[in-house]
């Protein structure tokens, strides 16, 4: 089984079309890439908070490196996309999703931490998907580049979940559940704007 068929049997729904449909619009494509490079920019601050808040972890500690390094490496792929296209990165209002997972974690430790990494495995498994999905409907140039986000963004998937799993020190199952069905709900419900990880478009 690829890193690929794991992720698409751990998320609890694929992409519905419509959101690919309007992902691949050549006038979104701008909207877009600007929210991908703000999805990687957030994702290394996530990871680098991680690391500010559990000092004392070391296997968080050299994941979360390396993950925000490669993070910001993607970030910085994106904007030369973008500067190469003439195309301005700039202030954009975040999408539901992540605030909408983020709702549910819990306020002690150790429920904090295994809420937050079992999202971060969320997002990262959810990105991974998506780029895959829309590769197809890309340019040479962005297909080949979200081709080459799909091991990276795997690996990040694995490791928060890994994480989360070493630290509950019991099963995590029914939490995986819970944030899951969450999840269902941000991608299959409608969303008035568009975004990286939006759910259906309804813009009328």
């Amino acid at each position: 089984m690829t890193a690929l068929d794991e992720i698409h049997q751990f998320l609890p729904c694929p992409t519905p079309d419509a959101w690919i449909a309007e992902a691949a619009k050549a006038e979104n494509l701008s909207l877009l890439l600007t929210d991908h490079a703000h999805c990687e920019k957030k994702a290394a601050s996530t990871a680098m908070t991680l690391m500010f808040r559990y000092v004392d972890r070391p296997d968080l500690l050299n994941k979360m490196s390396r993950l925000a390094r490669e993070e910001l490496i993607h970030f910085e792929q994106v904007l030369a996309i973008m500067q190469a296209r003439g195309m301005t990165y700039g202030h954009m209002s975040p999408s539901r999703y992540a605030a909408g997972l983020r709702t549910h974690v819990r306020t002690s430790e150790p429920g904090r931490l295994i809420d937050v990494l079992i999202i971060g495995a969320l997002i990262e498994a959810r990105s991974c998907e998506r780029f895959a999905r829309l590769a197809p409907y890309l340019d040479d140039e962005l297909a080949k580049f979200y081709r080459s986000l799909l091991k990276s963004e795997a690996r990040h998937y694995q490791d928060y979940l890994f994480l989360a799993q070493e630290y509950a020190g019991e099963p995590i199952d029914a939490r995986v559940a819970f944030f899951c069905e969450v999840e269902r709900g941000l991608i299959e419900m409608p969303d008035t704007e568009f975004r990286f990880h939006s759910g259906l478009p309804d813009f009328s």
